[in-house]
């Protein structure tokens, strides 16, 4: 069980979910494949960066892995990605990139900065929170049956638990955020 969960955990990481879901977001919020070079900068700044830094404070020995399951040491992390996607954001909007890939990128900033404010005071799954707002983003702007995704934020979440990095409230809670911020940005 325990190597199916590393699998899932591995495949399903941020920057993967990011990558596919960036760019599907990308597409469909300008209409045709000029949303995709959007999408892949989103990606970029989302997921790719974050994750380059992590793997790069990792080999410098002050991470173990790549899921910094210390919350204490998550700070410096949310303020890689804080900064990477605010300047992603100003990017998109000084280069007039389509509306609904500008505001996906202001709700992931927002989903971080309530992340690092949760994870102050207890460990949330970011794992979670990614895999659920991407869902639910490319739902809204996408199609409802995007919907049907939450059976990988389900596989994530498990994933989570079964390696011992999460509790089953954490992941909820993770997912539970990144849903409500990314429909509270969409529908606002």
């Amino acid at each position: 069980m325990t190597t199916n969960a590393r699998i899932v955990t591995d495949v399903l990481q941020p920057r993967n979910v990011l990558l596919v879901g960036m760019l599907a977001i990308g597409l469909a919020a300008a209409g045709d494949w000029t949303g995709l070079p959007w999408g892949l900068l989103a990606a970029l700044c989302a997921g790719l960066i974050p994750a380059g830094y992590i793997e790069w404070e990792r080999r410098r020995g002050t991470w173990d892995d790549r899921h910094v399951v210390d919350r204490t040491k998550r700070a410096p992390i949310f303020f890689v990605i804080l900064g990477s996607i605010g300047t992603g954001s100003l990017i998109m909007l000084l280069g007039n990139a389509p509306t609904g890939i500008v505001v996906t990128m202001l709700a992931l900033w927002a989903m971080t900065v309530l992340l690092l404010a949760i994870n102050t005071v207890w460990k949330i799954s970011v794992d979670a929170a990614v895999a659920s707002a991407v869902v639910a983003l490319l739902a809204v702007v996408h199609s409802p049956w995007w919907l049907l995704g939450y059976a990988m934020t389900t596989a994530v979440c498990w994933s989570r638990v079964a390696l011992n990095h999460h509790t089953p409230a954490q992941t909820i809670a993770g997912a539970t955020l990144g849903a409500a911020t990314a429909t509270a940005f969409l529908f606002a």
